[in-house]
């Protein structure tokens, strides 16, 4: 406070708690008088308590005018006006219409109610008059200021200024009639009125006055350059109108002058940048010297044409709603709740950042899990444009990038192409088969590809037909893939790569009962009083005519059975009673099962062993068959194995040929015959280092003539010194074993923890060995002998003979 400062003026007596008002759209200042319509129920309530004209409220305003809840002490500004209530009246809209009379400053202490109304806890605020030379300089530079804003500004009437030096009372009454009586933003408005020192307040004043004062320098500046403008282009209208009439006038009007004129009004209007509307502009007044009959001028209209068409202009920012999008994918998708948390993560990223640039998301699993449908329900969870584009089978670098347009039948690629059907650059974009892209003489789409999925330098995409650079970066890109090892590594280095997995035997029952049944009936004209499925009948589709990570096959078996019910519905000529369609139901309709149950019709056999596999298409499973023949201790390996697999299967020989005495085998056995190993379904390629373990245990059951256990698979690398190293895809692996109705499997230790991404219902039906020595692997897998864990049993196929020793590891 300065020395000057003289003594508090006379407050007016307020009691300690007031009813409140929060004002969002207005600003009442000490002794003014402001005209408020109160329509919230909290406010309207307020003044039917306090009916009186001469009622006291205090008055306070919220920190975000914006935000629906400011309850919280925290959530207002501290210092408010309190007011008195000198009239109201009712309006027909069930408002109320009240004028306020600011009386003094208030500091808000406490927040005492919200229900019916507010009440406020409140101490009065003394005024406090400087004096001092500085307030008398800072009054005249604000009564020039806002001379000069009157001028300026017009609206205002003309003996304001002289009102405001006639109504001095004090350096703080000044500051309040400026804040008043000023045009100001709401947000200065309150600024003024929360500052409880005097000095401070009127120096918030003259800054906001200077503001204001070089705001509307600026926007003269600009209207005399608009006027500037417009006088130009109404000259040139004029000269042009002119010039058509005298072109009529000799016969050579057309409607050539119509097509520029309008797309010069297009290329004004359309909000391009400086370098877009330059370019488009000079190919316009190229377009204006051709001849319309010129094979040149159709090629430029073209340009133009797709200039103006692509949506250069950025909408509002919308708000991602969580919330939203995990009701969407919940209802779109079953299941995939890893894949749907990361989804939603790299959601609450975008909402978080500012900058909207982020890392490419990619899908990649086998088909017919919903990577596609993930990218649609992503689109609508963000309330984007959804535009898909499959990239499969491309070879040709020009369909990524464009053709220049110096060649006959030039136009964009298909990244340019897509964004014009979104018509956003805010759009949710599908790269679809991103792995199948192929490359040739005429080039690599891949690397065409990087320039569009590289978060560093997709702001100036340039394609080769337009010729300008384009802002991708605000475009959501989802890719989707079958195998993610056919990405060039450069490539899937840009993008965030999210895993999707096939789906458990339950999950395909859920979704066929609640996804897929209800589309089909639809798409075959059938409803549920044609035709019921039982859990039976689906389990039945899902068992023995489908073997598959996904649910395609599933859709198109359930659409055959509905093709047949839709059939016999139009021979009967009526409806009659629902087809019960259970598992009988589906064998008298679909025929003999394509698929049976592996573990429950092979019997253990010597020499066969069952290993686990990973495809593109989700895992499977792999049968090992060995038999001697006569020969010199040779292998001999068939089934088009890959050179991996083949060094994998030798690796295994060498291995149970160190531990032939331990396993009892004759070395006399190994001298005279050759050992001939198969991999049945022989025209599919096969490689992989994962099948070591179980060519050992089919290797080993062959030699010692113990039959290996049909109703177990195992998985695993093998070492030359017998140790098991982890193996990928021990998801799908498993999932493929509980597919075929093996319920034991036997994995590397150190994949346990992979264990846990098995859904937990799959987990509780089968049982899991662990092993770290390929000998464990090969005790597991040959029927006498005894294993030392948990569920020994279980691993006896019924006709086993009991157990004679114990070699527990």
């Amino acid at each position: 406070m300065d020395k000057h400062d003289s003594l508090p003026l006379e407050a007016t007596e307020l009691p300690d708690e007031l009813p409140g008002l929060k004002l969002r759209s207005t600003v009442v200042f000490p002794f003014d008088v402001v005209s408020v319509q109160l329509d919230r129920p909290r406010s309207l309530r307020m003044m039917e308590a306090y009916p009186g004209d001469a009622a006291l409220v205090a008055c306070f305003f919220p920190k975000d005018r914006e935000a629906e809840r400011t309850d919280e002490l925290e959530d207002f500004e501290p210092i408010g006006v309190a007011c008195r209530v000198i009239h109201r009246m009712h309006m027909p809209n069930e408002t109320v219409q009240v004028v306020l009379q600011g009386l003094r400053r208030i500091r808000l202490l406490e927040v005492v109610g919200v229900q019916p109304h507010f009440r406020f806890r409140i101490e009065t605020i003394p005024e406090r008059e400087p004096r001092g030379t500085d307030i008398d300089g800072l009054i005249y530079r604000c009564m020039e200021l806002v001379d000069e804003l009157v001028k300026a500004e017009g609206g205002y009437p003309a003996e304001m200024a002289n009102i405001l030096r006639m109504n001095i009372a004090g350096a703080g009454r000044f500051a309040d009639l400026v804040g008043a009586h000023v045009n100001l933003p709401l947000a200065m408005k309150t600024r003024i009125c929360a500052t409880e020192n005097v000095r401070e307040r009127l120096r918030i004043v003259e800054n906001m006055l200077r503001e204001g004062l070089a705001g509307h320098q600026v926007e003269r500046e600009v209207a005399k350059k608009v006027k500037v403008d417009i006088d130009q282009r109404q000259r040139e209208h004029l000269l042009r109108a002119q010039l058509k009439a005298i072109r009529q006038e000799l016969g050579i009007e057309g409607d050539s002058e119509a097509d520029i004129l309008e797309l010069r009004d297009a290329i004004a209007e359309a909000g391009l940048s400086e370098e877009v509307a330059a370019a488009a502009s000079r190919e316009v007044e190229r377009l204006a010297a051709m001849p319309p009959s010129s094979a040149e001028y159709h090629v430029a209209r073209t340009y133009i044409g797709w200039i103006l068409d692509l949506p250069w202009a950025l909408a509002r920012r919308r708000t991602i709603n969580l919330k939203k999008a995990r009701r969407i994918l919940d209802r779109d998708h079953y299941g995939l709740e890893e894949v749907k948390e990361r989804i939603l993560e790299f959601l609450a990223v975008r909402r978080l950042k500012k900058d909207p640039r982020s890392p490419v998301l990619c899908l990649t699993g086998p088909p017919g899990v919903g990577k596609t449908s993930l990218g649609r329900s992503i689109a609508e969870a963000m309330g984007r444009a959804f535009v898909r584009v499959s990239v499969g089978g491309l070879r040709d670098e020009s369909e990524i990038k464009g053709h220049r347009r110096t060649y006959v039948g030039a136009m964009p690629g298909k990244i340019i192409q897509a964004i014009k059907r979104a018509g956003s650059r805010e759009c949710v974009f599908v790269v679809d088969e991103i792995d199948k892209m192929g490359s040739d003489a005429r080039g690599d789409p891949s690397s065409a590809m990087l320039e569009v999925l590289d978060p560093a330098q997709n702001d100036a995409y340039l394609d080769h037909y337009l010729d300008l650079p384009f802002d991708l970066s605000r475009v959501f890109f989802v890719c989707t893939s079958n195998v993610l090892e056919n990405i060039p590594g450069p490539l899937r280095d840009r993008m965030e790569i999210v895993q999707l997995s096939g789906y458990t035997r339950q999950e395909k029952l859920h979704i066929a009962r609640n996804h897929l049944l209800p589309r089909v009936l639809k798409e075959n004209g059938l409803s549920s009083k044609h035709v019921v499925f039982t859990d039976a009948g689906l389990n039945a589709l899902i068992d023995g005519y489908t073997r598959e990570a996904g649910v395609r096959g599933l859709q198109r078996q359930i659409g055959r059975v509905c093709r047949r019910r839709a059939l016999e519905v139009v021979e009967s000529g009526k409806d009659g009673k629902a087809t019960r369609i259970d598992d009988r139901a589906v064998v008298r309709m679909l025929g003999p099962r394509s698929f049976e149950d592996t573990a429950r019709f092979r019997d253990p056999a010597v020499g066969v062993t069952a290993g686990l596999a990973w495809t593109p298409f989700g895992g499977d499973l792999l049968f090992f068959e060995a038999s001697l023949v006569p020969g010199r201790g040779r292998l001999k390996i068939t089934g088009q194995l890959g050179d991996v697999m083949r060094e994998s299967a030798e690796t295994a020989f060498s291995y149970v040929q160190s531990i032939a005495k331990d396993l009892e085998i004759d070395a006399d056995v190994i001298a005279r015959h050759d050992i001939h190993m198969h991999v049945p379904e022989g025209a599919t390629p096969k490689d992989g280092p994962s099948a070591g373990v179980t060519m050992a245990a089919c290797l080993a059951s062959l030699l010692t003539g113990k039959p290996a256990r049909s109703n177990l698979a195992m998985t695993g690398e093998i070492t030359l010194k017998g140790r098991v190293l982890p193996v990928g895809g021990i998801k799908e692996k498993v999932l493929a074993a509980h597919r075929a109705g093996i319920r034991h499997v036997v994995l590397p230790e150190p994949n346990r923890k992979d264990m846990q991404e098995v859904p937990a219902d799959v987990r509780d039906e089968m049982t899991v060995r662990y092993t770290r020595l390929a000998a464990e692997n090969i005790e597991a897998a040959l029927v006498p002998i005894y294993l030392a864990h948990d569920n020994d049993e279980a691993l006896l196929p019924p006709d086993a003979p009991p157990p004679t020793l114990d070699t527990a590891p």
